[in-house]
């Protein structure tokens, strides 16, 4: 998403622009990536059996650790970037 936002920046976008144009590229990528590892976790959350405590224990991890990454990929990393990302606007008009 930073890169993106880069990219755009050097296109001639303002920081904020940049970023939010980034984040509504990347929104489907990330969203379907985690929707498909979560879902795939799903046999192990309900699995029964010897080991079913295990492979629960495993399943939930993974997902749970997934979504927390997706949520701060979708909303820490832009208001990082937006805090303290280069504004290349501000340095082409200085130079």
């Amino acid at each position: 998403m930073v890169e993106f936002a880069d990219n755009l920046q050097g296109g001639g976008l303002y920081r904020r622009a940049a970023i939010e144009e980034a984040a509504s590229i990347r929104l489907r990528p990330v969203l379907m990536t985690t929707a498909s590892l979560v879902l795939a976790m799903v046999p192990l959350l309900i699995a029964a059996g010897p080991g079913g405590g295990a492979r629960y224990a495993m399943g939930l991890v993974v997902a749970t650790g997934m979504t927390i990454g997706t949520l701060f990929t979708l909303f820490v990393v832009p208001a990082m970037y937006l805090y303290l990302g280069r504004d290349y606007q501000k340095f082409i008009r200085t130079t």
